[in-house]
C-alpha cells in the first residue's frame, strides 16, 4: 500500500520500493473485495522483523533500516527492530495509526514473531540496550516488559484512532509449559511465548489489551509434546472473556500419519466446538487450500462447513444493534430488504427458524448473508422449507452486531 512510513513491498514487481505498474492500491482492493463478500480483512504485521534475510534481501534506500540504522540488531541472518528503543515503538505505533485512519481496515492481527525464537548458542544482541533502559530489572523481566509496551501502546493507538478497529494476536501454541509454571499447559514445548519470546499473552487478554488470541495449535491430536486436546482445553480456560480462534495448521498436511488422516481436521474441528469460549478457527494458511488435501475441502463444505457463519461481535468494543429491516413482498417469493437507520451496516442475514418455535436466534439457522449496504434483493422462490418452518431476517451491522430478527411473511 502507498505509505510514507513504509516502501513498496518487493512481491508486487520485484524490488522493493517501486509501485506496482499498472499502478493500484493492493490493500484497498483486498479491503474492497472483503468486504463485498461479507468478510473482515484482518491487517496481518510482523510487529519486529525488517530484513527477513540480511544476505539475500534487496532493501530500498527509502527502508526503516537504511533511514534509521541505530534502530536494529541482527540475529542469524535476519535484521529485527531493537524491540527495547522507544523510538521503535512509536514507529510502529505511527504505522499502525496511518493504516487504520486512511483504511477501512477491521483488524490489526500481530503474528507470534515478538522477540525472535532463539538460535542454539546465540544471544540476541541486545545489551547495550539492556544497560541503558533495563532500569534494575532482570534481562527477561525487561525484555517482557518491552513487549507489553508496545502492546498497550498499540491498543490506546487503535482505541484513539479508530475505536471499532480489533486487536489481535497469533502467538505461539504454549504459553508456558506446567514445568515452568503452575499455571502452564501439560506439555514439552522446547520455546514459549513467556520464556522465549518475551511475550506473556496471558497478561494481555487479562488487561484487555488484546481483543482476540489465535493460539497456534499446529500439532494433532495426541502428540507427545504438545498434543492439540490439552493446549485447546487449557487455551479455553485462559481467555479471559476475550474471543479465541484456534489457529489450525492444515499446512502440514500429509507431513505425518496424523496429518495423512482425512479425519484428523474434521476432528480438530469438532473438538473446539465443544468449548462455548471458542469462537471459532482461523487457518494457516490458505494456499493449502487450492491443493484440497485429504479432501477436506469437499468435506468441510458438505458438512461442517454447509452453512455461512458470521464473525461473532465484541460487546467490549460496540454493542448497538441496528434497527430491524423494513422488507418488502416484490413478488412470487422475491424480497427487498431495506435499511433506514443511522449505523453503518454491511448487510443483511437470512435464517430459517425450526417449526412451531418463536422468531429467535436459538431456534434458527444462518442460511444466507446479503453483504449489500443498506438494500438487498431476496429470491426465495427455489428455497424449498419443511412443514412448518419460517424465513426470517436481520439487519447486520460492520461491527457484527444484529437486529431482532424479523419474521418474513
Amino acid at each position: 500500500y502507498p505509505s510514507s512510513l513504509e516502501p513498496w513491498s518487493q512481491y508486487l514487481n520485484g524490488q522493493q520500493g517501486l509501485a506496482p505498474v499498472p499502478y493500484y492500491d493492493p490493500l484497498a482492493f483486498m479491503v474492497e473485495e472483503t468486504h463485498k463478500r461479507g468478510m473482515e480483512f484482518h491487517a496481518w504485521l510482523n510487529p519486529y522483523r525488517a530484513v527477513f534475510n540480511v544476505k539475500k534481501s534487496s532493501v530500498s534506500p527509502s527502508h526503516v533500516t537504511r533511514l534509521h540504522p541505530e534502530w536494529f540488531v541482527v540475529y542469524g541472518d535476519t535484521k529485527y527492530f531493537n524491540p527495547g528503543l522507544p523510538e521503535v515503538r512509536q514507529h510502529t505505533v505511527r504505522v499502525v495509526k496511518d493504516i487504520v485512519s486512511r483504511y477501512d481496515v477491521d483488524a490489526i492481527h500481530m503474528d507470534d514473531y515478538f522477540y525472535p525464537y532463539r538460535i542454539a548458542g546465540k544471544e540476541f544482541p541486545d545489551q547495550a540496550t539492556y544497560e541503558q533502559w533495563g532500569k534494575g530489572m532482570s534481562k527477561d523481566q525487561w525484555r517482557r516488559s518491552n513487549c507489553d509496551s508496545i502492546i498497550v501502546d498499540l491498543h490506546r493507538a487503535l482505541r484513539s484512532t479508530n475505536a471499532r478497529v480489533k486487536f489481535g494476536i497469533s502467538p505461539f501454541g504454549v504459553w508456558r509449559n506446567k514445568s515452568q509454571d503452575p499455571m502452564g499447559s501439560d506439555t514439552k514445548a522446547g520455546q514459549t511465548n513467556y520464556d522465549d519470546l518475551y511475550a506473556d499473552i496471558l497478561l494481555w487478554l487479562e488487561k484487555g489489551w488484546i481483543d482476540y488470541v489465535t493460539p497456534q495449535l499446529y500439532w494433532e491430536r495426541g502428540h507427545k509434546l504438545a498434543d492439540y486436546d490439552v493446549l485447546l482445553k487449557w487455551w479455553n480456560q485462559h481467555g479471559y472473556g476475550k474471543h479465541l480462534y484456534i489457529g489450525q495448521g492444515i499446512y502440514r498436511a500429509g507431513s505425518n500419519d496424523a496429518w495423512k488422516n482425512p479425519n484428523e481436521l474434521p476432528e480438530q474441528i469438532r473438538a473446539l466446538r465443544s468449548f462455548p469460549t471458542t469462537q471459532g478457527s482461523i487457518y494457516f494458511s490458505s494456499k493449502t487450500f487450492e491443493k484440497n488435501p485429504n479432501g477436506w475441502n469437499d468435506s468441510l463444505r458438505q458438512n461442517l462447513y454447509r452453512y455461512p457463519a458470521l464473525v461473532p461481535p465484541m460487546p467490549w468494543l460496540n454493542n448497538d444493534a441496528p434497527e430491524q429491516p423494513i422488507v418488502t413482498k416484490q413478488g412470487d417469493g422475491t424480497y427487498q430488504f431495506v435499511y433506514k437507520g443511522n449505523l453503518a451496516v454491511r448487510g443483511f442475514a437470512l435464517f430459517v427458524v425450526e417449526a412451531g418455535k418463536p422468531i429467535k436466534f436459538v431456534n434458527g439457522q444462518l442460511v444466507k448473508t446479503y453483504p449489500t449496504g443498506k438494500q438487498a434483493q431476496a429470491d426465495l422462490k427455489n428455497w424449498v422449507l419443511e412443514n412448518g418452518q419460517k424465513w426470517a431476517v436481520a439487519t447486520w451491522d460492520v461491527n457484527n452486531n444484529l437486529s431482532a430478527l424479523l419474521e418474513i411473511k
